[in-house]
């Protein structure tokens, strides 16, 4: 069965999480991916702490079903060589810094002019355009500017940060791909590929929608840990049990809200959920009765109770789940390198019907598939051990 990517080739300049995560999820699909890694050490991924072995256990994390090839693209003949595999490649996907591949004559426009198919995504903090589009920024920055770190927290504490990266996922990662596919439909109208501006921050901000809308609708700027979904209201909270675990209730429906205040023994409640002045003093009550059993307890008191309620996981605890395991969202690479260690893996989130997706556990090694992807590309091999003594590869 042919995957829906199969015959799309991508070079991938990405590094770290966000690029290559989104490359990962084109490998799946079919799609050859390419790593173009620079001959010293690589996509700075590879050497990201914890290491296994000498290696980042957080590069297998993203970069499973890829090949890599090296490239000095400071050298002209590496240059060059990038060229000739853009002539025959559909994607570029460049997480540089606006401006650094122009310099070095590799930009949308200098691609173009030798495949007018190219899609080219530019992943970037702050995108093209804009005062900050040279600025440095990870994904705290970018969930600092666009407002989300200002509504994330518990009520009256400061401000926290998020336990994954969400700018960086969202557009670095999903964002891309969704770029990169309806850049490839239009082609398919079209013939001709264009230029996908992703900026991390504009993906943050468009992760508000709805809370602009109540910002709009209340006449008043939302407040941290103080609104219907953040933690305002006793029916959409996480509560702390008796044996220092958690909780989660997410009964915004009435009668999600009336079966739990039955099951807990406080019916007057129940009328009592959108009451805003009295939130303060149910959530307390509801603390106090939650700490009355263990997290366990509580799951095995609400079994039979379809109300929205979940036990709070750890990571090692969600990837034994039964449901996780039903749906093929862990896979374990086992004993890493020789390690004796193993790591879980993401599986394929999008599931199709007729051509679903493939996790292949293959990693490239630093430069495995240079030889390979030159010599299809049209280089001789004395040409090749020219490139390697010259150090362009």
């Amino acid at each position: 069965m042919s995957l829906p990517l199969e015959g799309i080739k991508v070079l991938d300049l990405s590094r770290y999480l966000p690029g290559p995560f989104c490359t990962q999820i084109l490998a799946d699909f079919g799609a050859e991916v390419i790593k173009v890694e620079d001959p010293k050490g690589g996509d700075l991924g590879r050497s990201l702490t914890p290491l296994i072995e000498g290696e980042s256990a957080r590069f297998y994390t993203v970069n499973r079903n890829k090949k890599s090839i090296t490239i000095d693209l400071k050298k002209e003949e590496g240059k060059a060589i990038f060229r000739k595999l853009a002539a025959s490649s559909d994607i570029v996907v460049d997480q540089f810094r606006p401006g650094v591949m122009k310099k070095m004559g590799l930009d949308f426009e200098s691609l173009r002019a030798i495949n007018e198919g190219i899609i080219y995504c530019a992943i970037t903090g702050y995108g093209m355009t804009g005062p900050l589009r040279d600025t440095a920024g990870h994904d705290l920055n970018y969930l600092n500017l666009s407002g989300v770190t200002e509504l994330t927290g518990s009520y009256q504490s400061m401000p926290a940060m998020s336990g994954v990266q969400i700018a960086d996922i969202s557009g670095g990662t999903l964002y891309s791909v969704i770029a990169i596919l309806l850049a490839l439909s239009s082609r398919e109208k079209t013939g001709q590929g264009q230029l996908c501006d992703v900026a991390m921050m504009d993906a943050s901000i468009s992760l508000l929608a709805y809370t602009l809308g109540e910002w709009a609708g209340w006449g008043r700027l939302p407040e941290r840990g103080n609104d219907v979904l953040t933690g305002g209201y006793a029916c959409y909270n996480v509560y702390k049990t008796k044996d220092n675990r958690y909780v989660s209730l997410g009964a915004v429906e009435d009668k999600f809200w009336a079966e739990f205040c039955e099951k807990i023994g406080r019916p007057e409640y129940i009328k009592l959920q959108w009451n805003t002045l009295l939130q303060q003093d149910i959530q307390a009550d509801v603390r106090a009765i939650m700490m009355g059993k263990t997290r366990d307890e509580w799951v095995e008191f609400f079994a039979s109770s379809d109300i929205c309620f979940t036990p709070v996981l750890t990571l090692d605890e969600m990837c034994s789940h039964p449901q996780v395991s039903a749906r093929e969202m862990i896979i374990k690479l086992t004993n890493v390198r020789g390690s004796g260690k193993d790591v879980p893996l993401t599986g394929v989130p999008i599931k199709l019907s007729g051509t679903p997706g493939v996790a292949k556990l293959n990693f490239p090694k630093l430069g495995e598939h240079t030889n390979e992807l030159l010599i299809e590309a049209g280089y001789t091999v004395e040409e090749i051990d020219e490139f390697k003594k010259l150090g362009a590869v």
